[in-house]
């Protein structure tokens, strides 16, 4: 029975059933084998295990192989004690071999059976990706709407309440965020839209703004026949309108399941430059998150990046980008790996996309670069945009300026800096300042060099540095 858990077959093989001995060493030694190639080759491509983890096809596999592997290694040790005479010994030293190999068979077989178990439940995750492969990039970038939906129960779907377009390069990984205010109005849809149809002049109805367009779209979704997601549709069509980018995919991720994410990585470390208030909004206040660099759990993180209290939208859009910034740099693989059960449970009930399952391992490997990579920033926010009467030529032209600096282009730069734009700033390591009242407005923050508001460095008026940047996590 030692033999047989050190290596299967090898009982057999000395005092048994040779064929089958040498069958079962001969998959031991294959198992063996593939086990160490994968783990040789992870070491010089650390993306390949995320890969294979992110298909279908290999869960399936590993799951079968791993159930018939246990129901063997348990016949294995079954006939194991059979060749050790067991019948020949007192009832005593019987009793104890019988439970010893019993022990045996339940632990290899039951460890192999919840191996299974965990490759069925990642197989199932994997169905939530919609079927096809990876579509074409766009100049060579990968345009991604990452969009944050409040966590009301009555409220999935119906109120964007963050957006953001990840462009991604398609062969470094580069990326460059670029954050849509929830208040924008008077912006014009993707040409040949319905919604463009209906708004030939721009979003330009009473009270309308960007995160009301699937609210919109909720009322009107006779427009949108066929359509499986007539709001997020609705969405993407204003955000290419917008930007003049082509949206790929888009991710929607209900507030509470970005909580459980971030726990199921861990955690998410990032410097706290001012206490940020968590519960809500005045009386709803129910503590606060302290300065200071602070590895944070979900709920934290989630406050941290949507906390309104003391400061404006455009300090939380701020906020948002260093959260997004941490977690590309602090999740590793390894982490992915060990709570992928986790992380499964959580986006399967809270994250909604298009993106195809086919299109997974691409994505992954290029993940694994951008992790590398520097992140770009660009807010379509004031003071350079007037959210009430966007100038979308000019957007447009703060939108390629970022891109063409991440993708190295000095005259970029040179035109940014002329026009205003910010490149990459290096903020300074000084203690926050004093939080202002709650009665104080974020926008009468002066423009002071180190100044911080609302939890985000700079202001209102100046701009906040991490919403426009050619280096987030040195903004952050």
């Amino acid at each position: 029975m030692a033999f047989t858990l050190v290596v299967p077959g090898s009982a057999q093989l000395l005092a048994g059933n040779r064929a089958v001995g040498r069958l079962a060493l001969r998959i031991w030694l294959f198992s063996l084998g593939t086990l160490l190639l994968l783990a040789a080759w992870s070491w010089f491509d650390k993306g390949v295990v995320l890969t294979l983890a992110f298909s279908p096809t290999v869960m399936l596999a590993i799951r079968l192989y791993l159930i018939v592997g246990a129901i063997g290694w348990a016949a294995l040790f079954v006939d194991a004690w059979r060749i050790g005479q067991p019948l020949s010994l007192r009832l005593p030293h019987r009793r104890a071999v019988v439970g010893v190999n019993g022990l045996l068979c339940f632990s290899v077989a039951g460890t192999m059976l919840f191996g299974a178990h965990l490759a069925a439940a990642q197989r199932e995750w994997l169905t939530m990706f919609a079927d096809g492969e990876l579509g074409t990039a766009h100049h060579g970038r990968y345009n991604i709407l990452l969009i944050g939906g409040d966590s009301g129960n009555d409220r999935w779907g119906l109120r964007t309440d963050s957006m953001t377009v990840a462009s991604v390069d398609a062969t470094t990984g580069r990326t460059v965020m670029i954050g849509l205010p929830r208040n924008m109005q008077n912006f014009p849809f993707r040409r040949g839209s319905v919604m463009a149809e209906q708004f030939p002049k721009g979003f330009d109805c009473d009270g309308c703004y960007l995160n009301g367009v699937s609210t919109w779209v909720g009322d009107h979704t006779e427009l949108f026949k066929g359509s499986e997601h007539p709001g997020i549709d609705a969405t993407v069509s204003a955000i290419e309108g917008i930007t003049d980018l082509d949206i790929n995919y888009w991710v929607m991720v209900n507030m509470r399941g970005f909580e459980r994410l971030v726990d199921a990585f861990g955690g998410v470390t990032l410097n706290v430059r001012q206490r940020i208030p968590v519960g809500g909004l005045g009386k709803d206040v129910t503590g606060y998150i302290e300065p200071g660099r602070r590895k944070l759990n979900g709920h934290d993180a989630l406050w941290y990046a949507r906390a309104r209290e003391g400061s404006d939208d455009y300090s939380r859009m701020a906020r948002q980008k260093c959260v997004f910034s941490a977690l590309v740099a602090q999740v590793s693989p390894a982490q992915a790996l060990t709570n992928f059960q986790e992380i499964a449970k959580a986006s399967s009930a809270m994250i909604q996309t298009d993106i195809p399952g086919g299109a997974l391992s691409d994505f992954v490997q290029l993940a694994m670069r951008a992790r590398t990579q520097k992140i770009s920033s660009v807010s379509l926010v004031p003071p350079r945009i007037d959210t009430a009467d966007p100038d979308i030529d000019l957007v447009h032209q703060m939108i390629r300026n970022a891109i063409d600096r991440a993708e190295g282009d000095p005259k970029a730069r040179k035109a940014a800096e002329k026009s205003g734009g910010k490149t990459a700033e290096k903020p300074t390591d000084e203690p926050a300042e004093t939080p202002k009242s709650e009665e104080q407005p974020a926008e009468q923050s002066e423009d002071q060099p180190g100044t911080v508001t609302g939890g985000s460095l700079g202001s209102r008026n100046g701009g906040y540095t991490a919403n426009e940047t050619d280096d987030v996590a040195a903004a952050c």
